[in-house]
């Protein structure tokens, strides 16, 4: 079975649809029984079967319910796959930001990431299947002044992922890194994102962003940049000078204001 954390939108839905076309019968997890239960009559038109699970991942109870379901302690059929999906952001200057949303952030894009991979982990590698696909960021690349915070914890996504992967190289466990530049979801409202100061060629679509990950994913690829501009654009910060890195990130955040 394949679990995917914030399946009811976005990235999260078509990564769920991708694992339902591959035959995964899924858990869906996230805070909306509406959308969650429409889209696993969605996938169970591929064959497949879907369990819906309504979780508020900023919460400790929230976490706790979907570790039990990884674990399977009620006798559960076992999870072979993890989509940490589930994340937000917000745009702002952190000194004017509330301080809530920038711990619940930390929360969600972090603490509730590293509580389920370590739930799911040990289990896979005992069976020597499955794997975690992490859903980092563009925004793990570099710092991100004006959504520090957000870039912060993708960044984290980032390098744990990484360093996961390498722990259990040689388990039959696969370990990859999402991270997708700016993409039309949902996740531009809930970050206070008013316009989008960029070109057109940009931006992607959620599904092209999916099938990209899952398609890495299972070639077991380590990170996956979905796009050429996006590709370069992660190469060439780690070439040029930090400062300039943080002046042109600040630079794109102030265009989506």
């Amino acid at each position: 079975m394949a679990l995917v954390t914030g399946a009811s939108g976005g990235i999260g839905e078509e990564l769920a649809r991708r694992a339902a076309r591959d035959g995964y019968d899924l858990v869906l997890v996230a805070r909306s029984r509406d959308r969650l239960e429409h889209l696993a009559s969605v996938c169970e038109a591929d064959g497949v079967t879907s369990e819906v699970l309504v979780a508020d991942l900023e919460t400790g109870a929230g976490v706790e319910a979907v570790e039990e379901r990884i674990v399977c302690r009620s006798g559960e059929r076992p999870i072979d796959v993890l989509v940490n999906n589930a994340g937000y952001g917000s745009l702002g200057s952190f000194a004017e930001l509330p301080l809530a949303a920038e711990l619940g952030q930390i929360s969600l894009n972090v603490v509730a990431l590293v509580r389920l991979s370590h739930a799911g982990l040990p289990g896979m590698v005992e069976r020597r299947r499955g794997g975690l696909l992490n859903v980092g960021s563009l925004a793990s690349f570099q710092p991100g002044p004006g959504m520090a915070t957000y870039a912060a914890t993708k960044a984290f996504v980032l390098s744990f992922t990484e360093s996961i992967r390498e722990e259990v190289r040689g388990t039959g466990v696969r370990v990859t890194c999402l991270c997708p530049g700016f993409t039309r979801t949902g996740f531009q409202a809930r970050a206070g994102v008013r316009g989008t100061g960029l070109s057109g060629p940009t931006w992607q679509d959620a599904a092209g962003v999916a099938a990209a990950g899952w398609e890495g994913f299972s070639r077991d690829r380590d990170v996956v940049v979905p796009g050429i501009l996006n590709r370069a654009a992660a190469a060439g910060v780690r070439l040029a000078p930090r400062a300039l890195v943080r002046r042109l990130s600040a630079e794109v955040v102030r265009g989506l204001r």
